[in-house]
Protein backbone atom coordinates (compact mmCIF):
# COMPACT_ATOMS: atom_id res chain seq x y z
CA UNK A 1 0.00 0.00 0.00
CA UNK A 2 1.05 3.55 -0.71
CA UNK A 3 -0.50 6.59 0.92
CA UNK A 4 -0.29 9.87 -0.97
CA UNK A 5 -0.92 13.34 0.43
CA UNK A 6 -0.99 16.41 -1.79
CA UNK A 7 -0.38 19.99 -0.71
CA UNK A 8 0.47 23.35 -2.17
CA UNK A 9 -2.80 24.30 -3.77
CA UNK A 10 -4.39 27.69 -3.34
CA UNK A 11 -5.64 30.84 -5.02
CA UNK A 12 -3.33 32.56 -7.50
CA UNK A 13 -3.71 35.26 -10.11
CA UNK A 14 -3.43 34.43 -13.77
CA UNK A 15 0.21 34.35 -14.85
CA UNK A 16 1.33 33.27 -11.40
CA UNK A 17 2.97 30.09 -10.19
CA UNK A 18 2.31 27.31 -7.70
CA UNK A 19 4.22 24.20 -6.73
CA UNK A 20 2.23 21.16 -5.70
CA UNK A 21 3.78 18.45 -3.56
CA UNK A 22 2.78 14.83 -3.13
CA UNK A 23 4.33 13.04 -0.18
CA UNK A 24 4.24 9.25 -0.23
CA UNK A 25 4.41 6.79 2.64
CA UNK A 26 4.23 3.06 2.82
CA UNK A 27 6.03 1.04 0.19
CA UNK A 28 9.18 2.22 -1.59
CA UNK A 29 8.39 5.45 -3.38
CA UNK A 30 11.08 4.97 -6.01
CA UNK A 31 9.33 1.82 -7.21
CA UNK A 32 6.42 3.78 -8.64
CA UNK A 33 6.01 5.99 -11.66
CA UNK A 34 4.01 9.03 -10.58
CA UNK A 35 1.30 11.00 -12.29
CA UNK A 36 -0.68 14.17 -11.79
CA UNK A 37 -4.29 14.52 -12.87
CA UNK A 38 -6.86 17.27 -12.44
CA UNK A 39 -10.61 17.61 -12.38
CA UNK A 40 -12.37 20.89 -13.09
CA UNK A 41 -15.96 21.51 -11.99
CA UNK A 42 -18.39 19.66 -14.22
CA UNK A 43 -15.63 17.93 -16.14
CA UNK A 44 -14.00 14.54 -16.09
CA UNK A 45 -10.64 14.01 -14.48
CA UNK A 46 -7.82 14.45 -17.00
CA UNK A 47 -4.15 13.63 -17.27
CA UNK A 48 -1.65 16.42 -16.60
CA UNK A 49 1.82 14.91 -16.29
CA UNK A 50 3.70 11.74 -15.40
CA UNK A 51 7.24 10.71 -14.64
CA UNK A 52 9.10 7.44 -14.34
CA UNK A 53 10.79 5.91 -11.34
CA UNK A 54 14.03 7.82 -11.75
CA UNK A 55 12.38 11.06 -12.85
CA UNK A 56 14.14 11.09 -16.22
CA UNK A 57 11.21 10.09 -18.41
CA UNK A 58 8.33 12.56 -18.43
CA UNK A 59 5.06 13.02 -20.27
CA UNK A 60 2.78 16.04 -20.38
CA UNK A 61 -0.67 16.91 -21.59
CA UNK A 62 -0.52 19.30 -24.54
CA UNK A 63 -2.43 21.90 -22.54
CA UNK A 64 0.38 22.23 -19.97
CA UNK A 65 3.54 21.64 -22.03
CA UNK A 66 6.05 24.41 -21.54
CA UNK A 67 4.26 25.70 -18.43
CA UNK A 68 4.21 22.76 -16.00
CA UNK A 69 7.11 20.61 -14.86
CA UNK A 70 6.86 17.30 -13.03
CA UNK A 71 9.78 16.12 -10.95
CA UNK A 72 10.46 13.93 -7.96
CA UNK A 73 12.82 13.51 -5.04
CA UNK A 74 13.08 9.84 -4.18
CA UNK A 75 15.04 10.56 -1.00
CA UNK A 76 12.15 12.67 0.28
CA UNK A 77 9.51 10.33 -1.20
CA UNK A 78 7.90 13.34 -2.82
CA UNK A 79 6.62 14.17 -6.28
CA UNK A 80 6.16 17.74 -7.40
CA UNK A 81 4.26 19.66 -10.03
CA UNK A 82 5.69 23.10 -10.73
CA UNK A 83 3.02 25.19 -12.44
CA UNK A 84 4.00 28.45 -14.13
CA UNK A 85 2.08 30.92 -16.29
CA UNK A 86 -1.16 29.71 -14.76
CA UNK A 87 -4.43 30.36 -16.57
CA UNK A 88 -8.01 30.43 -15.27
CA UNK A 89 -8.64 27.21 -17.20
CA UNK A 90 -6.08 25.48 -14.97
CA UNK A 91 -8.54 25.80 -12.08
CA UNK A 92 -9.24 22.30 -10.79
CA UNK A 93 -8.64 19.82 -8.02
CA UNK A 94 -5.22 18.28 -8.63
CA UNK A 95 -4.50 14.68 -7.72
CA UNK A 96 -1.29 12.73 -7.61
CA UNK A 97 -1.23 9.03 -8.33
CA UNK A 98 1.21 6.13 -8.21
CA UNK A 99 1.21 3.36 -10.76
CA UNK A 100 3.22 0.65 -12.44
CA UNK A 101 4.31 2.52 -15.58
CA UNK A 102 4.16 5.95 -17.16
CA UNK A 103 0.70 6.30 -18.61
CA UNK A 104 -1.92 8.93 -19.30
CA UNK A 105 -4.72 6.51 -18.39
CA UNK A 106 -6.01 7.11 -14.88
CA UNK A 107 -7.43 3.60 -14.51
CA UNK A 108 -3.88 2.27 -14.71
CA UNK A 109 -2.82 4.05 -11.54
CA UNK A 110 -3.14 2.07 -8.32
CA UNK A 111 -2.95 4.69 -5.59
CA UNK A 112 -4.40 8.20 -5.34
CA UNK A 113 -4.16 11.18 -3.06
CA UNK A 114 -7.13 13.14 -1.79
CA UNK A 115 -6.52 16.13 -4.05
CA UNK A 116 -5.64 19.78 -3.59
CA UNK A 117 -7.62 22.71 -4.97
CA UNK A 118 -5.98 25.14 -7.38
CA UNK A 119 -7.91 28.27 -8.29
CA UNK A 120 -6.59 30.73 -10.85
CA UNK A 121 -8.27 34.13 -11.03
CA UNK A 122 -8.42 36.20 -14.18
Amino acid sequence: QVQLVESGGGLVQGGGSLRLSCVASGRTFSSYPMGWFRQAPGKEREFVAATGRSGILKRYADSVKGRFTIFRDNVKSTAYLQMNSLKPEDTAVYYCAAGSWITTVQDEYDYWGQGTQVTVSS
